[in-house]
Order: structure tokens, then C-alpha cells, then sequence
């Protein structure tokens, strides 16, 4: 055995290892018992001391430099970057720490499912202000004296700093509320009216799903109060949710959440339980949940195939045709939730949210004042007051459980998602009238062919830059944006 083999051998473990942590998450967030959750908290700190043991064992650091890496294939020396780049990570992080951070954090996760449905972010504050700490804590570790938000965006977009990121935000921004001031402007299409039974809209859900190629033999569906995709390899789970007078909540959570899915799941087999097996970064997989929502699911030729299911399945809903459907899927109005915001201004709540934790990581901002700072935020932004904590600081999971730097990768995988969809239009001509025909095949072939096949093979925009044929930039998403709104509200 060479130092390469016995290397491997033992991340294979740790990855199997770190399956079985997400599916405890999984469990958390779906079927466990409410009363579990102190235990489920024990249970995941103990699984991530173990988990950052084997991350830091010396014996990891004696393999990587015993590995000539004039032996290796492209295979080969991309596992050992990844390893090399967890092991340094991880190594930086104390072991005592990493456990408290799971403890706290799914602890967290509860409180602030309570203070949510409540509406009460006083009750939540006490417990975001320990895991704020404690992050800060853990990035300014990863830092090294370094930027502390840097450090914790390498988590989700290694080789991206905030400074790119602010760069291609301020490039979107100025557009994005041009084109929405211009469409707010337009009278509004007519939504959808009436109640939709749950489990009509769950059994479409799943028609969707497949038809989105979902391998439900390696999968399944459940309800989530924040929809996620969780596993990789030969067990990747999606979550939505339902309400009972917006179906296209249930339908298009589930389309996105089947994005990240078939990514999972279209990974080279050689890759199965090794460090190139799963989403190279948060922003490639967000590419893959967005262009499957967006450019794919709420194009006119297959909402025109929705439609029809639609209305099979639930009879009149309020919508004559085709046509005033495909405007009701893509309406621009006023609302406060991130996940159910239309394309235009879907970014717009992303940026907000990076300038806000990036403060918070920066100790710019306290905890103390977060709810204040978001309120105020969103009434520049989008012109009216938030009305309750539920639609504001309160509706992400994702500072409750630590997730800081994440929230940008939202924004960059819309970006990404526009330089493929550009390539992908070229590469398949007959892209609408296989859409019209519910058949996603030709385009999440390409998808998968392209992109989804490489897991973590390829850094983040290399990944990118070889599928769509150029280096990631803004300016794709802005033409696809300004081209469909334009037609869409007559501009």
C-alpha cells in the first residue's frame, strides 16, 4: 500500500462518516420528534469530534507529504487537493471548538423554528449571539490574521473573496432595480385563486421531480419548513413544502431542491465516497438549482406543459391560458420571503443579507441590533416596512445554524446559472419545443454531460468556464433578466 492508498482509505471512512452526520441533520429538520432535539444535539457533536478527528489526524498531514505528486492522475491529485484543504482547515480549527459549534448550532436550529413561528426575535437573539461568537471565533482561527469573512466564504466558494463578490454584486445591483422599478411601473398579471389540496400538490410535486430526471430509487421526497436537498452519492433526499393558496411554492421548491438533487446524483460513480464526490461549491450547486427552477422551470414553453398538468390536476384555478399562466409564474410583486421571490428581485434579498452578516462576522454589527439593521435595510431596498419577524431576520435557517458566508454563493450560482444557460440554448436548438413537451432530458443531459458528471474534480469557476465556454460574469444573467421581463411587462 502507498501513502496515496492508505490515504484514501481512510478518507473513505470519513466521508461515509460524514454521510451518516447529514442524515442526522436530515432527520432533524423532517421526522424527529420535537422532544429529541437536547439529544440530537449531543449526538451531533459528538459525530463532529469524531468527524474532526479523523479531518486532523497527523496521520493525514504524514500521507500528504509522503504522495509524489508526479504519480498521480488528474483524479488523483485533485482528491489530494481537497484532503489537503480540509486537513489545513480543519487543523486550525480546535477540536473542542468544532464540537460546540455543532452542539450550539443544533440547538439553535430549534430555537429558532420557535421564535420564528412566534414572531419573536428577542427570544432567538440570546442564542444567535453564542453562535455568532463562537463563529467568529472559528473565523478568526481560519483567518490566521487574515479576513475573517473571507476565510468562512472558503467553506462554500473556495478561491472567491469578498472583494469579488462585492465587485459582481455592484454590477448587478444597479440593473436589477432599473428593471424593477420599470416592471412595478406595469400593471400586475393575475395570480392563481382558490385552495389547492396538499396532496395533489405533492403528488404533482413528484411528477415534477422525475420529470426533472430525480432518481426517486436513490431518493424521496418529504415536508420541510425550509425545503433543502441533503446526501450525495446513491442517497440524496429532497424537502418542500406546501400552501394551500400558492401551489407554485410547493412546485417550484421542489424544482430547485431537484436541481441541487440530480447534481448529487449525476457524479461519476469513480467519485462515490471520495472527496470529489459531491458539489465542488455552494455557488456551482446554487447554478444547478436556479437554471432548473428559472431558465428551464418557469420558461414560457414549459409552464405552457405545467399549465396543462395543472389543470388536470386541480381543475379552474383562475387562469385562462397558457399565456396569462406563464405571466402568473413569473410575476414581479412586492413580497418579503427570499425563497419565494421572483427572478428580478431574488438577488436583491441575497445582497442585503451578505452585507448584513458580512457586518456581523465583522463585529460592525451586534446581534443586539440585527433585527433593527434588517428592517431598515429592507424598507431602502424595497420601498415598505417589514411587518413581522417571519418575514424578516426570522425566515432563514441559516444564521441560526451557522451557515456565514453561504448566503452570497445564492446570488453567484445566478450568475453561474446564466453563463450556462447561454451555452446550453447553443448546444440544444430544439430546446422549447422538447420543454413544451414536459421532456427536461436534451438540457439536463447537457447539464449532467457537462457539469454535473465532474463533482469535485474542477475548482468552482473552472467548472464553470468549461461547461459554458467563458469566465463567470454578470452580464449573461443581466440580458437573460432584461430579454424575458422585457417581453414579459411590455417594457
Amino acid at each position: 500500500m502507498t501513502a496515496y492508498d492508505d490515504l484514501m482509505a481512510f478518507d473513505h471512512d470519513t466521508q461515509a462518516l460524514s454521510q451518516v452526520a447529514g442524515r442526522l441533520g436530515w432527520d432533524q429538520e423532517t421526522i424527529m420528534p420535537r422532544g429529541a432535539a437536547p439529544q440530537r444535539a449531543e449526538e451531533m457533536a459528538a459525530m463532529e469530534s469524531v468527524l474532526h478527528a479523523r479531518r486532523t489526524d497527523p496521520r493525514v498531514g504524514d500521507w500528504l507529504a509522503a504522495i509524489d505528486p508526479a504519480t498521480l492522475d488528474d483524479v488523483g491529485a485533485a482528491r489530494v487537493r481537497e484532503i489537503r484543504r480540509s486537513f489545513d482547515r480543519a487543523s486550525k480549527v480546535p477540536g473542542d471548538l468544532a464540537a460546540t459549534i455543532a452542539r450550539v448550532t443544533s440547538a439553535a436550529q430549534g430555537a429558532w423554528a420557535e421564535a420564528r413561528a412566534a414572531d419573536d426575535f428577542a427570544a432567538f437573539a440570546p442564542v444567535l449571539e453564542e453562535v455568532v461568537a463562537f463563529k467568529r471565533e472559528e473565523g478568526a482561527a481560519l483567518a490566521a490574521g487574515g479576513d475573517v469573512y473571507d476565510a468562512m466564504l472558503a467553506d462554500y466558494e473556495p478561491g472567491t473573496t469578498a472583494a469579488d463578490l462585492e465587485a459582481m454584486f455592484g454590477a448587478l445591483r444597479p440593473a436589477l432595480t432599473e428593471l424593477r422599478a420599470a416592471i412595478l411601473d406595469k400593471p400586475a398579471p393575475k395570480g392563481v385563486s382558490g385552495t389547492f389540496d396538499e396532496a395533489k400538490q405533492l403528488a404533482l410535486s413528484s411528477k415534477l421531480a422525475e420529470a426533472f430526471g430525480y432518481d426517486m430509487g436513490h431518493g424521496r421526497i418529504d415536508k420541510a419548513v425550509h425545503p433543502f436537498s441533503s446526501g450525495s452519492g446513491l442517497d440524496v433526499r429532497i424537502t418542500t413544502r406546501t400552501n394551500p393558496t400558492d401551489p407554485f411554492n410547493c412546485f417550484y421548491s421542489t424544482i430547485h431542491e431537484v436541481g441541487h438533487a440530480c447534481y448529487e446524483q449525476n457524479i461519476d460513480a469513480q467519485h462515490l465516497l471520495t472527496p470529489l464526490g459531491r458539489g465542488v461549491s455552494m455557488g456551482v450547486h446554487e447554478s444547478q438549482s436556479r437554471i432548473y427552477e428559472n431558465q428551464l422551470g418557469r420558461s414560457r414553453a414549459f409552464t405552457g406543459w405545467l399549465f396543462g398538468q395543472m389543470r388536470d390536476a386541480f381543475g379552474d384555478f383562475g387562469i385562462p391560458d397558457e399565456d396569462a399562466f406563464y405571466a402568473a409564474v413569473n410575476k414581479v410583486s412586492d413580497g418579503y420571503i427570499r425563497t419565494e421571490a421572483d427572478e428580478v428581485q431574488y438577488n436583491l434579498h441575497v445582497l442585503m443579507r451578505f452585507d448584513l452578516e458580512r457586518a456581523l462576522m465583522a463585529s460592525d454589527l451586534q446581534v443586539a441590533d440585527v433585527e433593527a439593521a434588517w428592517n431598515d435595510r429592507f424598507a431602502a431596498d424595497f420601498g415598505y416596512a417589514v411587518d413581522k419577524a417571519s418575514n424578516g431576520v426570522l425566515q432563514d435557517v441559516h444564521w441560526s445554524v451557522g451557515l456565514f458566508g453561504y448566503f452570497p454563493t445564492y446570488s453567484l450560482g445566478n450568475v453561474y446559472a446564466g453563463c450556462l444557460y447561454q451555452a446550453l440554448r447553443a448546444a440544444v436548438p430544439a430546446l422549447d419545443d422538447q420543454l413544451a413537451r414536459g421532456d427536461t432530458s436534451a438540457a439536463t443531459g447537457w447539464l449532467r454531460d457537462n457539469l454535473q458528471t465532474h463533482g469535485g474534480l474542477f475548482e468552482p469557476r473552472d467548472v464553470i468556464a468549461r461547461a459554458s465556454g467563458m469566465s463567470p460574469g454578470p452580464e449573461p444573467l443581466i440580458a437573460y433578466l432584461k430579454a424575458k421581463f422585457t417581453a414579459l411587462y411590455d417594457l
